[in-house]
């Protein structure tokens, strides 16, 4: 068919439509609220050849990206025409897919008389996996959990009963672990069913030119959009909290014509801790901090990824090797973007954000009910968004990982955890001509009595979120008990039955001189309470009476000329 721009929009558009509601499909049905709230899961279609054509607007770059590199894995495993009608892939192998083993893909592909024309795959973080649980104290991977090579789940429409019964056996939350896998299959077969009626309705046999055609123009688009920057090499360097020592991540990106590299070289050795990353994992989240910077209105596809080039030493914390533990990963995955808009700072300095709280926290409860029987539950919870020119950074959102926040009540609706206390932090956010998202706080216990275990997976505890063009770096975050009892990040602790945790979440950097905010936006900050007047005085130079909020005019010309003198 002739492919003229006007029928790719509408192809484009249904494609789009096909992939969100097999993601929608996914969290309908899903028996766990990290898939069902807080959407962390990915979705896609891809070609026969395995390239990925289109995702759904639901996803994590880290989940969504890396599965795109998965799909040649898989394929290498079951080449296209060896597959059946009714045949269903798994994997969760750290190395193919998205990092680590509680993040399971399913494939499926998709037949047309008798031919297989494309798949869509999936892949969600599943509740548990077994192991030691959430953490990151393992010194490799067997102590992590259950893992699963590249298998077929289903083989012609039969279910693979064995695996299923190993899979139930290993993990402690067999209901909720099983019933998202049979969600990941009903996605994949809703997304099935719209392609064939997409295909039906425009006579298409196989969806293989209108890839081609959708492939092509996004990685032209991309080419345009290097070639617009200067050439030259950009670098940039920060340091994260680590395991017992700091790590130490660097970043250099090349600009050459129509390609970008960008290369880690410098980085910190792999650790014997579960903070490693897969290389497969540390290209998903760095394009996607390219992506968030120079083009975010291009598809996220094969053809956008094809100009970009990764590169990690060898051993190094961003490309670790087999059996390197890696449960924690995104403790550092997750601060790749922000290190790469600090080496594009130098050339796109209005495009990029300060640095975030950037690694998502991820909590773990594990006890008794007190109806009786053992329960585990996992959630996420977000800091502060780096400021970018023109806007405040976000409070209390994910990035770049794009998890939703579940809500209290849902919590608490589920498990026998309660929270006492959830507030955003005054303060937590950088200085800046544009303030950095405020972290929140929360307090939370578990009703029974009982001990119970609680794993944490937090950074940016000694290391702020930096600053970008003057701006100021967030608040650091912190964790507290009621009876005083430290209680240390990534490892598990146990607990007695009437203790309480406080978490108070790292902030965003600020984004340029906090002298030149506007007076009025520093009343409205002490008002909202999102910054203290103490603080708009010494931070901003701004005088504001707290009670009144009063702006003393004379005070604040004085501060402010203090300051630009210093």
């Amino acid at each position: 068919m002739a492919l003229d721009q006007l029928k790719l929009e509408v192809l484009w558009n249904r494609l789009i439509a096909t992939v969100n509601e097999q993601a929608a499909a996914l969290m309908r049905t899903s028996f766990t609220s990290i898939v069902r709230e807080a959407g962390d899961l990915s979705a896609g279609v891809f070609d026969r050849r395995g390239r990925m054509v289109a995702q759904a607007v639901t996803g994590t770059p880290g989940h969504i990206n890396a599965m795109a590199t998965c799909m040649h894995h898989l394929l290498g495993a079951y080449p296209v025409d060896t597959l059946n009608e009714g045949d269903v892939l798994i994997t969760n192998d750290p190395w193919m897919t998205a990092g680590q083993l509680n993040d399971i893909t399913i494939v499926t592909p998709v037949f047309k008389n008798g031919r297989c024309v494309g798949f869509f795959g999936n892949c969600c973080h599943a509740l548990d996996i077994g192991g030691r649980g959430l953490s990151a104290d393992s010194r490799e991977i067997f102590e992590e959990g259950l893992q699963i090579p590249i298998l077929k789940l289903y083989d012609a429409g039969k279910p693979n009963e064995t695996l299923y019964a190993l899979l139930k056996a290993n993990v402690r939350t067999p209901e909720e672990v099983m019933g998202d896998l049979h969600s990941q299959v009903v996605g994949n077969e809703v997304g099935a069913r719209q392609l064939l009626a997409f295909m039906a309705d425009f006579g298409l046999d196989d969806i293989e030119e209108v890839a081609d055609a959708i492939v092509e123009r996004s990685e032209a688009a991309m080419r345009d959009r290097i070639a617009a920057l200067p050439d030259g090499t950009y670098g940039f360097e920060m340091m994260t909290d680590g395991f017992d020592t700091p790590i130490k991540l660097v970043c250099t990106v090349t600009i050459a014509g129509t390609e970008l590299t960008v290369d880690y070289e410098g980085t910190s050795d792999a650790v014997d801790r579960g903070i490693n990353v897969a290389l497969n994992y540390s290209a998903a989240y760095t394009t996607y901090g390219i992506k968030c910077a120079i083009s975010p209105d291009i598809p996220n596809n094969e053809g956008s990824f094809r100009p970009v080039k990764v590169t990690a030493p060898l051993g190094s914390i961003l490309n670790c090797q087999h059996p390197s533990p890696v449960a924690g990963r995104h403790l550092v995955g997750h601060f790749l973007p922000s290190l790469v808009f600090g080496a594009l700072e130098e050339i796109l300095p209005e495009k990029v954000m300060a640095a975030s709280f950037d690694a998502l926290w991820d909590s773990q409860v594990y006890g008794d009910r007190p109806e009786g029987g053992r329960f585990a539950y996992v959630w996420f919870a977000a800091g502060g968004v780096g400021a970018i020119h023109g806007r405040d950074g976000m409070s209390a959102t994910a990035f770049p990982s794009a998890i939703a926040g579940i809500q209290s009540e849902m919590i608490e609706a589920l498990v026998p955890i309660f929270i006492a206390k959830r507030e955003l932090v005054a303060d937590s956010g950088g200085a800046g001509r544009w303030r950095g998202g405020l972290a929140q706080s929360f307090t939370l216990g578990v009703r029974g009595g009982k001990p119970f275990t609680f794993s944490g997976l937090y950074d940016r505890m000694h290391h702020a979120a930096a600053g970008l063009a003057g701006g100021q770096p967030g608040a650091v975050g912190k964790i507290t008990t009621r009876s005083g009892d430290p209680l240390r990040a990534k490892t598990r602790n146990t607990l007695p039955g009437d203790e309480e945790v406080t978490l108070e979440l790292p902030g965003g950097g600020g984004y340029g001189n906090p002298h030149e905010r506007p007076a009025d936006s520093v009343r409205a900050d002490v008002e909202a309470g999102y910054v203290s007047a103490e603080r708009a005085r010494s931070d901003y130079g701004v005088a504001i009476d707290p009670k009144s909020l009063a702006i003393d005019e004379a005070e604040t010309a004085r501060l402010r000329a203090a300051m630009a003198a210093a």
